[in-house]
């Protein structure tokens, strides 16, 4: 699997979230505050916990929401390269970390042993003597690489640990070196480079990039040339091709008319192509093949009105598996390369579901993917393409409930304030609870994020046991409808977005299951943004909100978010340096129009955050206590654009749950 251009680093989910993870021993609790014979015990919060406005939390709420809290998952990260064994990302303790798993079923033995999350994992691919895996601290996103070696244990880091973003890349066709990028040389442009994990002294620059949107994708089979991408927005991006020996770069997709967007990027078995996924001329991304002589476009999925989301290459260079997303589930399809049409859809047996990290083995015959669905938790698996038999290779604790139980998604649509059709994911609670339901609106990230019907972690105990509804919609901006689409938010018309939660306000007073009275939104990240947005556009709506590392002001956002990323957030919001710009987003922003919150607000923040500095939600705190406004607010110290240790997250649903109790279904 090579890397994906517009996603050089992972989203962290945060309200609800369920980090890949695994069985594992009791994690300490927060601490239980001893009471008095008259007093209910309650929940102490840890050391590392900003606790503000929140009343005590009591001992009841963990004892009942604890099975809720043990959900865990597996993803896949890399096959090894001579054994059919492979690395994982699991959770045995607080933090996700990497295991090896040598059989399906197997055990999954822990090789990471660190207080915060190991991303990714990748096997030296000779003969799979170490890997090269990415840590940050607190969350912070300046990601180091490290070399794991096998026989010995020993881990050492390689690039140069100071405060920069280092991600590992693709490895060379020779496997004798790996490409990365970087943002040391300045903060801000993430160069790349190229370099043998054992000795840092070879490594050396390739590109000098400008802007923080580049990265590695493949190298070309001769290893002379290195295929680089550079992203400018979810609308724009480009191929480059740069040569190892001279330093030289040759634009591959020049930009002709309106901007293109290429995704997955990977030179094709004869080094005279490269596979592609790509909006050009078309609404959707389509896998095609880009000739290196002529730049010519050849299409081979022009029959599916969908995103091509993702692809691999098998080693031989015969077939491509690829994932399409039809209306936010995802389909896995296999392509013959010499004919370049397509073969009989795997039958995996799984039912619909959402899947991810589709990878060839080098045999040509295994192909790794997770998978998980509204009712199974993500855990990993393989087809063997050649007789169809998929194998399991971890099976995920669930607290010991039966996922079976689980509310299924439905989904739903609804008519905007400009007659747009605007969907989302529905999820209702057991028939056992009667009359009009509850309702928390839960707004995905991104902006260019997409909420799909996966595995919903502790927001089963919403549904199940408070008996509430739960809405995720796709607001204009989102992904998988369409580039056109994605950018009915762009610039002036941010606020559009905001209004399509006013029409699913509408929508919710039309259910005769829905309680219109009682709803409450919430979201992470830009959908923090719109948390706040509709408590203020939508007061008398709701009856609270929840934001989780929420942009309060777009001005103060671009100028404090991390250098690497400022341009690329100018293209999406506009350009703050511009004075009418400047202007119109003064005038949206939550933080300008707090007056008009009066209902309970939750804020949640991490001190570490370089996306959605917390100076974000602390304005907005004191913003809303100068106008007497009611507002939680919990800050974690030792985390960054959302909550990924369990313990912090344990003591957030907690709150949470304690919030919801008191200010929506009361």
């Amino acid at each position: 699997m090579r890397i994906r251009l517009l996603a050089i680093a992972a989203f962290v989910a945060v309200f609800g979230a369920l980090h890949p993870s695994a069985r594992q021993p009791a994690v300490q609790p927060p601490a239980v505050q001893a009471a008095s014979p008259s007093k209910e015990p309650t929940i102490s919060p840890s050391d590392n916990l900003v606790v503000e406005g929140l009343p005590p939390i009591p001992a009841s709420i963990a004892e009942s929401v604890g099975r809720y809290t043990e959900f865990r998952g597996a993803g896949f990260a890399d096959w090894h390269p001579t054994r059919r064994e492979m690395l994982i990302s699991t959770r045995f303790g607080d933090v996700p970390q990497v295991h090896l798993v040598k059989m399906p079923g197997g055990a999954r033995q822990q090789l990471t042993f660190f207080p915060d999350r190991v991303g990714g994992a990748s096997f030296e691919p000779q003969a799979g003597e170490y890997f090269v895996f990415g840590k940050d601290r607190g969350g912070d996103e300046f990601a180091q690489a490290y070399r794991y070696d096998l026989q010995t244990g020993a881990v050492t880091m390689f690039t140069d640990g100071g405060r920069s973003q280092n991600y590992p890349g693709p490895w060379s066709t020779a496997r004798d070196r790996m490409a990365y990028s970087s943002t040391k040389r300045n903060g801000a442009d993430r160069d790349v480079y190229v370099i043998d994990p054992r000795d840092p002294a070879t490594e050396r620059r390739v590109l000098e990039a400008q802007g923080g949107g580049w990265g590695a994708l493949d190298w070309s089979p001769d290893d002379r040339t290195l295929l680089v991408g550079q992203g400018v927005s979810v609308n724009e991006s480009y191929l480059w091709l740069v040569d190892l020996a001279t330093g030289e770069r040759k634009l591959l997709t020049p930009k002709v008319g309106q901007p293109v967007s290429y995704g997955d990027a990977e030179f094709a078995a004869d080094g005279k192509g490269v596979f592609v996924t790509t909006d050009k001329d078309n609404e959707f991304k389509r896998l095609a093949r880009i000739d290196l002589a002529t730049g010519a476009h050849t299409y081979y999925t022009s029959d599916i009105p969908w995103d091509v989301e993702g692809f691999d290459l098998s080693e031989d260079g015969r077939t491509i598996a690829f994932t399409t997303n039809e209306e936010g589930l995802d389909v896995l399809r296999l392509l013959d390369v010499a004919t370049g049409k397509e073969k009989p859809k795997p039958q995996l047996g799984l039912g619909p579901g959402i899947m991810g990290g589709v990878s060839w083995h080098r045999n040509g015959r295994d192909l790794a993917f997770s998978y998980n669905s509204a009712q199974s938790a993500n855990d990993v698996y393989s087809i063997d393409v050649t007789t169809g038999k998929v194998e399991r290779w971890t099976e995920s604790e669930i607290g010991g409930l039966n996922a079976s139980s689980f509310a299924p998604a439905e989904l739903v649509r609804w008519k905007s304030f400009d007659g747009k059709t605007i969907s989302g994911f529905l999820y209702k609670p057991p028939s056992s609870f009667t009359g009009r339901r509850p309702v928390v609106i839960n707004i995905h990230g991104g902006p260019e994020g997409q909420a799909v019907p996966s595995f919903l972690g502790r927001n089963n105990y919403y549904l199940n046991e408070l008996g509430v509804a739960v809405i995720f919609p796709n607001v204009r901006g989102s992904t998988g409808f369409g580039k056109t689409f994605v950018a009915l938010d762009n610039g002036m018309k941010r606020e559009d977005s905001v209004r399509d939660i006013g029409a699913l306000l509408d929508w919710v007073a039309t259910r005769p299951d829905l309680d219109a009275s009682r709803v409450m939104v919430t979201g992470g990240s830009y959908g923090g943004y719109m948390t706040l947005a509709v408590a203020t556009h939508y007061d008398d709506r709701i009856r609270c909100s929840l934001d989780v590392v929420g942009i309060s002001n777009f001005v103060t956002f671009l100028q404090n978010t991390e250098a690497y990323r400022r341009d690329l957030r100018r293209v999406e919001y506009g350009d703050e340096r511009d004075p009418a710009m400047k202007a119109f987003l003064e005038k949206i922003s939550p933080m300008t129009n707090a007056a008009a919150i009066t209902k309970p607000m939750f804020i949640v923040q991490g001190r570490n955050d370089p996306r959605v500095p917390y100076t974000e939600s602390q304005q907005m705190v004191e913003t809303i206590r100068r106008n007497n406004g009611p507002v939680w607010y919990l800050m974690a110290n030792d985390e960054g654009h959302g909550f990924a240790k369990k313990k912090n997250q344990d003591f957030l649903f907690y709150a949470t749950v304690t919030f919801m109790k008191q200010f929506l279904l009361n």
